[in-house]
């Protein structure tokens, strides 16, 4: 049974536009927190530049083949992807370490960006 994320980041909008960040904090199954604010476009270009890389990435249902405890999904007119989608090919194999590596780097690249852009407090 997966477990209650701890938070979640979510980067809403449009290509070549600014974009809305919301970030999430749980207490168990419960929202404690949430703050928003917004992402300029140079760093929303930027964020899908990285994001691109992870198409074709390996992805695995139950499993947390990239070892960060952390799920990313993607739903934009170029790329829809899980780490938690079920991949044919990842049964029973291992990850390249640069996979490992660059997946780890966009997941910090998004904390970032929370951090970074989402400060206003929200009505939880």
């Amino acid at each position: 049974m997966p477990r209650a994320p701890t938070h979640m980041i979510e980067v809403i909008g449009e290509p070549n536009r600014s974009a809305s960040i919301r970030m999430s904090n749980y207490n168990g199954s419960a929202k404690s927190s949430e703050k928003k604010g917004d992402v300029p476009q140079d760093d929303v270009r930027e964020l899908m530049s990285l994001v691109s890389s992870l198409r074709g990435f390996p992805s695995h249902p139950s499993k947390d083949v990239y070892g960060l405890d952390t799920k990313i999904s993607l739903n934009t007119m170029e790329i829809q992807w899980s780490n938690e989608e079920d991949d044919a090919a990842m049964q029973g194999g291992e990850l390249a370490g640069e996979q490992k590596d660059e997946f780890k780097r966009i997941v910090e690249s998004v904390e970032a960006l929370g951090r970074q852009f989402a400060r206003q407090d929200s009505a939880v």
